[in-house]
């Protein structure tokens, strides 16, 4: 929803985060708002810091912050969206006056961008709920405070409140540490990772020559990241495998990324699923058919649990796998 006043978003910094460049951990705490944003807010003068009981505006986005540092940003009030509203048939799970969680399918991009400027779920969410979604944001993601790629199926929330957006923003960003914030995926990658309890926990980054990648990286741009999964079964003596995965932060393409980066990339992932086409010749004819239909990777969004923003109330969803999953599943019981 479209306001006249700033949004002001305050958090203190952490020890474990001395040091750490400002808008690092802007990005980190404002999840909702992009890098490139928040470095612009900065430069704006829209980011003030109280250290030692003096607070002072803080202009350069490298400036280093120190444990107990008080920070506060404010953020304007949304550009009045130019993305029209579409009727897309929505998988809705709940929806109240605050929020509304969905089962976004596989093959929509959740917000319009360069070659997707129609049928995402932001044009859906639009035309359902009118101008009564949140705008913290940005005019581009309107209600938006966290997103699946487009090939990856499962449970979403989406604020309707400025309110409901800070609040789940909030816990996103802590990612569970707080016990508020649940995210489990569904995955089925090549190989059996040992052990099978384990976490990746390797930094991302762009990758240097293709934007549209990931890559481990030690460059001073990369975020912190880190994935735990458990082995659920396997197949084929070992050759696939399915895993929970859960989230300890937020990262473009983590899961697929760190299981790549493991050796057991996610079967059917375009960008991170090397040696994929040799690998297909350990399935039956059945399972190389329902892979080839999934066209995609095989990684769902299976549950959600979150404090609701307004009540307080514990809410939790879990959504099956989709019918493409299910059958590629199916075929591989069947091997």
């Amino acid at each position: 929803m479209v306001g006249s006043a700033p949004t002001q978003i305050c958090f203190q910094i952490r020890a474990e985060d001395d040091g750490t460049r400002l808008d690092k951990i802007l990005a980190q705490n404002a999840p909702e708002i992009s890098r490139t944003q928040l470095q612009a807010l900065v430069k704006s003068g829209a980011c003030t810091v109280r250290r030692n009981d003096k607070a002072a505006t803080i202009k350069d986005p490298a400036w280093r912050v120190k444990p107990d540092d008080e920070i506060a940003l404010a953020v304007p009030p949304p550009a009045e969206t130019a993305i029209t509203g579409e009727a897309i048939a929505l998988d809705i799970l709940h929806e109240d006056d605050q929020l509304i969680v969905l089962n976004k399918p596989a093959a929509m991009v959740v917000h319009p961008a360069p070659g997707n400027r129609e049928a995402t779920l932001v044009n859906a969410l639009i035309a359902h709920c009118g101008d009564t979604l949140s705008g913290i944001g940005g005019e581009k993601r309107p209600g938006i405070v966290h997103r699946l790629d487009k090939d990856t199926s499962g449970v979403m929330v989406a604020a309707k409140t400025d309110a409901a957006h800070l609040s789940l923003s909030a816990q996103f960003a802590a990612h569970g540490r707080d016990g508020r914030m649940q995210r489990s995926y569904q995955a089925l990658v090549w190989g059996t990772p040992l052990p099978g309890l384990g976490k990746v926990d390797a930094p991302l980054a762009r990758a240097p020559h293709n934007r549209r990648k990931m890559a481990v990286s030690t460059h001073e741009s990369a975020r912190h990241a880190v994935t735990h999964y458990q082995v659920q079964e396997s197949f084929l003596d070992g050759q696939v495998t399915r895993l929970a995965c859960h989230l300890e932060t937020g990262r473009t393409h983590q899961i697929r990324l760190h299981m790549a980066h493991i050796g057991h990339p996610v079967l059917g992932d375009p960008l991170y699923g090397s040696g994929m086409k040799s690998r297909t010749s350990h399935l039956d004819d059945a399972a190389t058919a329902a892979l080839e239909a999934l066209d995609r990777q095989a990684l769902h969004a299976a549950v959600l649990g979150f404090e609701h923003p307004a009540t307080g109330v514990r809410m939790d969803f879990e959504v099956p796998l989709p019918a493409d999953m299910a059958r590629l599943l199916a075929a591989l019981e069947n091997e």
